[in-house]
């Protein structure tokens, strides 16, 4: 059995960081985020709870600790999560996609750090992840989701007090395990991006600024990959893919152009048998240059690939987590001005927080 806890490692503005420090959480953590829950100003932790259908929510102080764990229901086996003030009541909100029930919760925020009992959403056969962003400029939050079993993802747009239409469906290639949104070609419309774990690809679906989108473009992979996200990691002004590739251990990297091509520039590895499941950007040795922590679930570490910021990277530098890290979030959690790392340690049932001093 694990010990339900998570791990904090707070930076040191270098690329190292402290030895983390763990808090319990609820039964198999699958995912984490970060947000001001309390509108104290101070970022608080988020975790949702695969093996006992809840997330859990850790109210942060200034000095990076955090507060026991607040628990909330969720529907079955959770997957992931996201956070957004869907009702504009200026108090963030939650959305968890439950694998078991096919369904997505919406848990409102009180703006003290609880939140109202969910409200759910059918949304087809095995939801993994949910992702949001404003798709039809209508100054609301929609919401995305991926569907494992139906090979394509859902959209629900937003009416702006909590609720959302029925969803709208898009084909992807087989597997669509994890979302991520962005705008790709510039003309201020949100895209968004799919790793389909069983064909070794990606989807890209352009916006069309109203909610609806266009069809998919692929893009090869390395093995199995099963997270993305986008940043800009060569300082051109335009988005960049990053793929984490469970199957052989490796980082893809593709760069964007103007119009629309993706280009795979850059594969980094992580470690024979390192088994990568997701990966957090941000500047984690102050160079105002784009960095890489992946969490590496069967070795047991994080590893900081630091960038040059023109789409090259130094080697990993690796630091001890918890059993099976599987989710990553980053933020500034002890107002130092110096980003620090939060892990999902799926079998040690922790988080463990690593600041940067």
């Amino acid at each position: 059995m694990g010990d339900n806890t998570v791990s904090v490692l707070l930076g040191y503005g270098n690329g190292s960081f402290a030895d983390q420090q763990t808090y319990s959480t609820g039964f198999k953590p699958q995912g984490v985020a970060v947000g001001d829950f309390n509108n104290d100003a101070q970022l608080d932790i988020v975790v949702v709870n695969s093996g006992n259908h809840t997330v859990s929510v850790l109210l942060g102080y200034r000095n990076g600790s955090f507060a026991d764990q607040l628990t909330f229901s969720t529907g079955w086996a959770p997957q992931s999560i996201a956070v957004g003030d869907f009702n504009n009541d200026t108090c963030l909100d939650i959305v968890v996609p439950n694998f078991g029930d096919q369904t997505v919760s919406i848990l409102l925020g009180y703006g003290n750090g609880s939140f109202d009992n969910q409200e759910t959403y059918s949304i087809g056969d095995d939801p993994m992840c949910v992702a949001v962003g404003d798709f039809n400029n209508d100054g609301l939050l929609d919401i995305v989701v991926t569907n494992d079993g139906r090979n394509s993802v859902r959209i629900l747009l937003g009416y702006g007090n909590g609720s959302f239409r029925d969803e709208t469906a898009y084909s992807t290639d087989s597997h669509a395990i994890f979302v991520s949104v962005g705008d790709f070609n510039n003309d201020n419309r949100l895209d968004i991006v799919i790793a389909n774990w069983d064909k070794n690809t990606i989807s890209v679906l352009i916006g069309h600024g109203n909610g609806s989108f266009g069809h998919q473009r692929t893009y090869s992979t390395g093995s199995s990959p099963t997270f993305v996200t986008v940043g800009d990691l060569n300082n051109d002004t335009r988005l960049d893919i990053v793929v984490v590739n469970n199957g052989d251990s490796t980082v893809s990297i593709f760069l964007g152009h103007r119009n629309l091509a993706l280009e795979k520039q850059v594969t980094l590895i992580t470690g024979t048998g390192s088994q990568p499941r997701s990966f957090a950007l941000g500047d984690f040795n102050n160079d105002n240059q784009t960095d890489i922590a992946v969490v590496n679930s069967r070795t047991n570490n994080v590893g900081i690939f630091l960038g040059y910021g023109n789409y090259s990277f130094t080697n990993q530098t690796t630091f001890l987590t918890g059993t099976t890290p599987i989710s990553i979030a980053t933020g500034d959690l002890n107002k130092d001005n110096i980003l620090d790392i939060i892990i999902a340690n799926h079998d040690t049932d922790s988080i463990g927080v690593f600041l940067g001093a």
